[in-house]
């Protein structure tokens, strides 16, 4: 394929994946009462608002009920607002901050009704998907090039290492050599960061010696999390300014954003005395009658202030009408003559900021924003990119000639929602490093978790070569001084043993079951061993906040979090939602038990690897033996277990103590 039929294929695919994106939100809208959708997480209702001031040009408002607010509607999340049926709505809104009764929004303007009674959902936000179809339609030559790459048409040239004095000396061997190959790298270079191995601190002292060397980084990442997480090791130590709306920054992170460094700007002031007239005039404004297409019959703006000059009835519209038609026309156009005043100073400001900083992050999806079209980069440095979809990444290496992309393709692609867009979840880190392993470097040292608890995912996944630092090797709950269990059959699972799978398929009740009309899967033996854990991790000194757990189906998740409702910190998510987080204690439900020995999407292994990296300390996997053992990978992880943790059977009278669990 040549690149033309390459990049109309890639812009069919997000057009495909974009029309799913809004009609999956569009069709559970639909179908799901508000009740159901809250019950979900996706939706808050019965609130009341008030403004409770401004920041950055936006108008703030806090939502508020007595009831306490349980929702997966999360900071930086797009919501909508509306009277009851969202999809009649188009008032959308930024999440801010949110407490266990209120939510703040971030809003360019409130009306009147949205402030009593309303509901807020989560809204599908079709920005990113646009910015890249936008980017295909006139992708750069650098862009053309790494599809050449990527086609097999063009060869990068291989890195050469080059000698650098590091910021950072704890670097290990694999991040130095990963670090010089990346400097001295012509076309791109590939950084293989499996789980815990010091990703973003590489790329740290990557972007460092690029600015050492004079050039001008473009740091990006797919979430603002990770670029949150590059702006924290890098600020004090470089000029930077980070891109993006402030209310996606963390608030201890917000003096790098491009919104409050414009604001502290000496020039602002002027800005913001433009604005403030200009609110004047819109209060002004605001008591007039709007010419809207009602009063309007088909008059323009111009006919309208003409036929108020006149002083009389015109077209059946009395005349204190046109009158007043005619004075909000008239002060609308003051309102946007000052408007884009301001906002022509503020560009100003932002751009010399730009122009200065030697790195500028931002997400893959804000490398787009107008306000960097014309600043040349010297280098991109693209963290998550086997996260990130092909037409993602491609916005930020279209503005430079050369790119880094760090990553692990072993564990989770993107979510891609449209069936006939599957092949988008295919990245380009995954494509380039199969086609070009000399142009990579995996980091070989982790520093998350206990050896016993890497062992598995190293030899399966990363063909053996992670090692445990010394630091984490032999990590266990005794270390943050949690009691000894007493509490019986307990007490072998919650014992010293890093490493414990709890096995139900002695028990007549471990079938999974599906809701009416769900896909999902849910398992309520496995839920109820889940509060049971809980509770006696808690009582032997384990803080909430120190265990998650994790599960492949949104129904379990849902079924779980009804067991332990009330212990809020405890983190209950998908394996979607955990890629990249990481807990003291991990517990695992993996659900799928039946007699046919299916187990359907935990086929792609690479939900098992993300899984199995996520604890620190203590990992207690659970699930049926016998369903699992169908897979050969999951066969090898319980003979795994068996030989180097501790593999517990459930006889047939503990499955019947759980069952008096259920009762209790």
């Amino acid at each position: 394929m040549d690149v033309d039929s390459y990049i109309s294929r890639l812009r069919k695919l997000v057009e495909l994946e974009r029309r799913a994106e809004i009609e999956s939100m569009k069709e559970e809208m639909r179908k799901l009462s508000g009740y159901e959708r809250e019950r979900r997480g996706r939706a808050i209702l019965r609130l009341n608002g008030k403004v409770i001031g401004r920041e950055f040009g936006y108008k703030l408002v806090k939502y508020g009920r007595k009831e306490r607010i349980e929702t997966e509607i999360s900071v930086g999340d797009l919501v909508v607002i509306s009277k009851g049926d969202p999809l009649k709505s188009d008032l959308i809104a930024t999440v801010v901050e949110k407490g266990t009764r209120y939510i703040v929004v971030s809003i360019d303007s409130i009306p009147e009704w949205a402030l009593k009674n309303v509901r807020i959902d989560l809204y599908a936000n079709d920005i990113t998907l646009k910015r890249m179809i936008e980017n295909l339609e006139k992708l750069s030559e650098s862009g053309k090039r790494t599809l050449r790459f990527l086609l097999g048409i063009e060869r990068p040239r291989k890195p050469k290492a080059v000698n650098f004095e590091p910021f950072d000396n704890k670097l290990n061997e694999s991040q130095r050599e990963a670090v010089s190959l990346a400097l001295g790298s012509r076309d791109f270079f590939l950084i293989h960061g499996p789980f815990g191995t010091g990703k973003t601190r590489t790329l740290t002292e990557l972007i460092l010696q690029e600015v050492k060397r004079g050039n001008k980084v473009l740091a990006t990442a797919e979430s603002n999390v990770a670029v949150d997480n590059l702006v924290e090791r890098l600020a004090g130590k470089v000029r930077l300014v980070r891109l993006g709306h402030p209310s996606r920054i963390s608030r201890h992170l917000i003096e790098s954003s491009i919104f409050f460094q414009v604001e502290k700007h000496e020039r602002f002031a002027k800005a913001e005395k433009l604005r403030d007239e200009a609110e004047k005039l819109i209060r002004q404004r605001d008591s007039e009658v709007k010419p809207s297409p009602h009063w309007r019959r088909g008059l323009s703006d111009e006919e309208i202030v003409k036929a108020a000059e006149r002083g009389k009835r015109f077209r059946g519209i009395p005349y204190r009408v046109l009158k007043s038609m005619a004075k909000w026309i008239k002060l609308n156009r003051e309102i946007q003559k000052l408007l884009d005043e301001a906002r022509e100073i503020e560009e100003e400001i932002a751009r010399e900021i730009i122009n200065s900083s030697q790195v500028v992050l931002a997400t893959n999806s804000s490398a787009a924003l107008e306000l960097i079209k014309d600043v040349e980069f010297d280098v991109a440095v693209i963290d998550e990119a086997s996260q990130a979809t092909i037409p993602s990444v491609l916005i930020p290496i279209s503005k430079t000639r050369r790119f880094v992309l760090a990553g692990d393709h072993k564990q989770l692609p993107p979510t891609v929602l449209s069936q006939e867009a599957a092949e988008l979840s295919e990245t380009l880190f995954e494509k380039l490093i199969e086609a070009y392993p000399e142009n990579s470097k995996m980091l070989e040292v982790q520093y998350r978790m206990n050896k016993k608890l890497m062992e598995f995912p190293s030899r399966e996944f990363y063909g053996g070569r992670l090692k445990a630092d010394d630091s984490v090797r032999n990590i266990t709950l005794a270390d943050l001084g949690v009691k000894e269990p007493k509490f019986g059959f307990w007490n072998e699972v919650l014992g010293s043993e890093p490493l414990v799978f709890i096995d139900t398929s002695k028990c007549a009740d471990r079938w999974e079951r599906q809701r009416k009309g769900s896909p999902s899967r849910e398992n309520e033996l496995e839920a109820r061993i889940i509060k049971e854990l809980v509770e006696r991790l808690l009582k032997i000194g384990v803080k909430a906040g120190q265990i998650g757990v994790i599960t492949p189906y949104d129904d379990q998740v849902d079924l779980i979090k009804r067991y332990i409702k009330g212990i809020e910190e405890i983190e209950v998510k998908t394996v979607d939602g955990y890629q990249g987080r990481e807990k003291d204690v991990i517990i695992i439900s993996f659900v799928r038990s039946n007699e046919r020995g299916e187990v359907g999407f935990l086929d792609d292994l690479r939900r098992l690897n993300v899984s199995l990296t996520r604890a620190r300390r203590k990992l207690i996997a659970i699930g049926d033996t016998e369903t699992l053992s169908t897979n050969e990978t999951y066969r090898r992880f319980i003979e795994f277990v068996k030989k180097e943790g501790k593999l517990v059977s459930l006889s047939a009278h503990q499955c019947m103590l759980q069952g008096s669990a259920k009762s209790r």
